[in-house]
């Protein structure tokens, strides 16, 4: 099946890597891009860690943690459009 797994008898259509990329740049302190590939373990880790840094906001702190997020969001989106993550959770590689 040119190397794509199955879901349920349905062969898994390909992401996009430009998709990956904007979502990651955009919305990645949210942990988008992440579910969007199905790494969702790490994006419920970075959405979690984004809501206590939104509520501890009054503290000073939690602008820093955003901030680590939003930095940790922008490197994931270099490494998907240079090719250092080329597929989704699954294995499949994504499109260009």
């Amino acid at each position: 099946m040119d190397g794509q797994n199955l879901n349920n008898g349905n062969v898994a259509k390909p992401k996009s890597k430009m998709v990956a990329g904007l979502l990651a740049i955009f919305l990645g302190t949210f942990g988008v891009h992440n579910f969007y590939l199905g790494y969702t373990t790490k994006a419920i880790i970075q959405l979690v860690v984004t809501i206590v840094g939104i509520v501890l906001s009054c503290i000073i702190i939690g602008v820093f943690v955003v901030f680590g997020v939003w930095i940790w969001a922008i490197v994931e989106a270099v490494m998907i459009f240079t090719g250092k993550i080329d597929c989704d959770a699954q294995g499949n590689p994504l499109t260009d």
